[in-house]
C-alpha cells in the first residue's frame, strides 16, 4: 500500500511535529503572499518605467519600492524561520521516536526482543535521524507545493489567460513523472534499510566470533599452511581429515567478507544515489520546457501586440514559481525516503497490528506497546503501585509455545516463602521461561501464574517487578561506575555518617563476602567508583557474576528469581552463595534457582523438574 505524503501516525508519537506542522503551513501561506506580492509590485515599476519615459524617477513608484522590498525580507525571514523550525522539530521528533522505541522495545517479550535487537539498534541508533531530512526539505516542499501552485496560477490565469492554461495544462507533467520515478524506486530504501540491518546482524556475528577464532588460531584464515620442497604441510593439531583439496585455504577470510559486506552496502547506495540525481534531472528539464514554453508565448504576444507588458511581466515572473516546489518535492523525496523508511519499523513497533495474536508476546499491554489497550491499563490499575504483595506463587498447567511444542509443558508447582526452591529439568525444557513467565514478561499459551491468588498479568507491572530481584542467564551491567550497577535493583553503598548506614555496610559486606566481590573490590584502586563499559567491559566474565550475584543479594526484595546463579564459580564461591540464598530463604524470601549442578541440587528444599513436550506434526496449524 502506497505511504501517505504526510504520514498520520508521524504526528500521533511526536507532539512536537503537531505544533511544527502547523507553524509550517502558517508560514508557507506567508511566503506564498510575499510571492505573489514580489511579482506584481515588480511588475508594475518594470512596466511603468519602460513604457512611459516621464514616471522614471524615484518618488514615482515609492509605494511599489516599499511593497516589493517588504515582501522580499518578509520571504526571507519566513523562509529562514521555516528552516530553523524544521531543523528543531527533526531532532526533536527522531529524539521522541527513539525514545518511544527505546520504551516500547523495552516492554516486548525477551524472544521477540531477541529477534528484533539488531532491527531496533539500526532503527533507533542511525535510521531515525533521517528524519530530519524529511522535515527539514520534503515536509515544507510539499505544502509550498500545495499552496504556492494553485493560488500563483490564479494569478497568472487573471492577468494572462493563456499563460494560465499554458502552466495548467504542463504543470502535471511533474507529479505524473514523479509517480513513474516513485513507481520504479518503490520499496528501495525499504530495501537499503532491511539491507543494513542484515549486514549489522553479520558483522554483528563475525565480531562475536573473533574471541572463539582467535582461541583457535584461526583468526587470519581457516588453515595455516606452509610449503616445503612444492609440497603443502598442514599442521597437527588441525583437521586432518580435510581433503586434499581444502587444507590450504586463503589466510584472511574474516577480513574478506567485512570487506565484502560493506562493498555491498556501498554498491545499493550509490545506486539509490544514482536514482535520486536522474530523477531531479528530469525534473528539473520538464520544469525549464514548461517555462521556457510560457516565456516564447509572451514573447510573441508581446511582439505583435495582442498583450500589455504588465500582464507578460507579471505571468513571466510567477510561472517559474508556479513549478518550483513541485521540483523542490521530487529533489527531496529521496532524501526523505530512507526516515520514512526507518519510522515506519518504529510505527510497526509502536503500534504492532497483532500483538495480542502472536505466541510468546505478552499481551497487547504487557508487551508494552505504546498505546496498549486501556482495558488492560485499567485491569492492572485495580493493583496499584502501592498494593502489598506476599511470596506464594502458584504455576498452574502452564505451557509456553517454543518452536518445536511447548517448553514448559504443563507445568504446575507452588512457590512457598521460607524455602529455596530449584528448576531442574535439561536445556530447552523451559526453565527459564518459566521465570519470564512469573515475572509477567511472557503470556503462557496455556494455564497460568499467580501471586497470592492474583494473576500476575493483572498485577501492576512496576510495583510488582519492585519486589522480585532477578538474575538472568546474561547478568544485564550498564555503562557506568559498579556503584550505579549495585543500586539497579535498590541496594546502594551509604555514607558510613548516615543514619542506620552501619546495618547495610554490613549487610552489603554480607552479600559482597558471600559472592567474593569483596576480592575484586580489592584488587581495584577506585572500589564502587570503578567505572565499566556496556556490559561490564573491564570486569572478567567470573567477576560480572559476582557482580551480579552481590546485587540480588543485596537488594531488599521477598522474591529473588536466579538463573544459574553460580555459573563461573569456583567451588568455595559457589558453597557460599548457596548458604547465603538458604539464609534469605530462612528469613522469608522467595527462592527459585534454576541449575543442573549436584551442589544446586543439594542445597534445595524443594526441587521441581520442568519438562517440555514435542509437537505432534500432524496437529500443526499453518500460521
Amino acid at each position: 500500500m502506497a505511504r501517505p505524503p504526510v504520514d498520520p501516525r508521524l504526528w500521533r508519537h511526536a507532539r512536537s511535529a503537531r505544533r511544527y506542522l502547523a507553524l509550517s503551513v502558517a508560514l508557507s501561506l506567508v511566503i506564498t503572499i510575499a510571492i505573489v506580492a514580489t511579482a506584481v509590485a515588480l511588475a508594475r515599476v518594470l512596466a511603468g518605467v519602460i513604457t512611459d519615459p516621464g514616471q522614471r524617477t524615484l518618488g514615482k513608484w515609492m509605494t511599489e519600492l516599499v511593497v516589493l522590498a517588504c515582501a522580499i525580507t518578509v520571504r526571507v525571514v519566513a523562509t529562514w524561520v521555516q528552516s530553523r523550525l524544521a531543523h528543531r522539530a527533526g531532532a526533536t521528533v527522531a529524539t521522541e521516536l527513539e525514545t518511544a522505541v527505546l520504551a516500547a522495545g523495552a516492554r516486548m517479550a525477551p524472544r521477540e526482543l531477541e529477534t528484533r535487537r539488531t532491527e531496533l539498534a539500526v532503527v533507533v541508533g542511525t535510521g531515525l535521524a533521517g528524519l530530519r531530512a524529511y522535515l527539514t526539505g520534503y515536509l515544507p516542499a510539499l505544502l509550498l507545493a500545495c499552496l504556492v501552485p494553485p493560488i500563483v496560477l490564479v494569478v497568472i490565469a487573471v492577468h494572462d489567460p493563456i499563460s494560465g492554461a499554458i502552466a495548467l495544462v504542463t504543470l502535471p507533467l511533474i507529479p505524473v513523472f514523479m509517480i513513474l520515478i516513485g513507481l520504479l524506486t518503490q520499496g528501495r530504501a525499504e530495501a537499503t534499510l532491511a539491507a543494513t540491518t542484515r549486514l549489522s546482524d553479520q558483522l554483528l556475528d563475525l565480531f562475536a566470533g573473533m574471541p572463539t577464532l582467535r582461541a583457535l588460531g584461526r583468526e587470519g584464515g581457516a588453515v595455516e599452511s606452509s610449503t616445503t620442497s612444492g609440497r603443502t604441510r598442514v599442521r597437527p593439531d588441525q583437521d586432518a581429515g580435510l581433503g586434499a583439496s581444502n587444507r590450504v585455504q586463503r589466510a584472511g577470510s574474516i577480513e574478506h567478507r567485512v570487506r565484502e559486506l560493506g562493498d555491498a552496502l556501498r554498491q545499493r547506495t550509490m545506486r539509490a544515489l544514482r536514482i535520486a540525481f536522474l530523477s531531479s534531472m528530469v525534473l528539473e528539464l520538464l520544469a525549464t520546457l514548461s517555462v521556457a514554453l510560457i516565456a516564447v508565448s509572451i514573447g510573441l504576444r508581446l511582439v505583435y501586440g495582442e498583450m500589455s507588458l504588465y500582464a507578460g511581466l507579471v505571468a513571466l515572473i510567477l510561472a517559474p514559481e508556479v513549478y518550483l516546489p513541485l521540483r523542490m518535492v521530487g529533489e527531496r523525496f529521496h532524501a526523505a525516503q530512507d526516515g520514512m523508511a526507518a519510522a515506519d519499523k518504529a510505527f510497526a513497533v509502536l503500534e504492532p497490528e497483532s500483538a495480542a495474536a502472536e505466541p510468546g508476546m505478552p499481551g497487547s499491554a504487557a508487551a508494552g506497546p505504546v498505546g496498549a489497550s486501556d482495558e488492560v491499563d485499567h485491569r492492572r490499575s485495580s493493583h496499584g503501585a502501592g498494593a502489598a504483595f506476599g511470596g506464594v506463587i502458584a504455576v498452574r498447567d502452564l505451557a509456553v509455545r517454543a518452536r518445536d511444542g511447548f517448553a514448559p509443558a504443563g507445568l504446575s508447582a507452588v512457590l512457598r516463602p521460607d524455602a529455596v526452591t530449584v528448576l531442574a529439568g535439561p536445556n530447552g525444557s523451559g526453565k527459564s521461561t518459566t521465570l519470564q513467565a512469573i515475572l509477567g514478561l511472557i503470556t503462557p499459551d496455556r494455564g497460568s501464574v499467580t501471586v497470592d491468588g492474583t494473576d500476575v498479568r493483572d498485577l501492576d507491572a512496576d510495583a510488582w517487578w519492585g519486589r522480585v530481584a532477578w538474575l538472568p542467564q546474561r547478568p544485564v551491567l550498564v555503562p557506568g561506575t559498579l556503584r550505579e550497577n549495585l543500586e539497579l535493583l535498590g541496594a546502594h553503598v551509604p555514607d558510613k555518617s548516615a543514619q542506620g548506614a552501619a546495618r547495610v555496610v554490613d549487610e552489603l559486606e554480607a552479600a559482597c563476602l558471600a559472592t567474593g566481590f569483596d576480592a575484586v573490590l580489592a584488587d581495584l584502586s577506585r572500589g564502587w567508583d570503578t567505572v565499566v563499559g556496556a556490559g561490564g567491559v573491564g570486569l572478567s566474565l567470573g567477576q560480572r557474576q559476582r557482580l551480579a550475584l552481590t546485587r540480588v543479594l543485596a537488594a531488599d526484595r521477598p522474591i529473588l528469581l536466579l538463573d544459574e546463579p553460580t555459573a563461573h564459580l569456583d567451588p568455595d564461591s559457589e558453597a557460599a552463595v548457596l548458604a547465603a540464598l538458604k539464609q534469605r530463604a530462612r528469613a522469608g524470601a522467595t527462592v527459585i534457582v534454576i541449575g543442573h549442578r549436584p551442589t544446586v541440587l543439594a542445597a534445595a528444599d524443594h526441587i521441581i523438574r520442568v519438562r517440555a513436550e514435542a509437537r505432534d506434526p500432524r496437529t500443526v496449524v499453518p500460521r
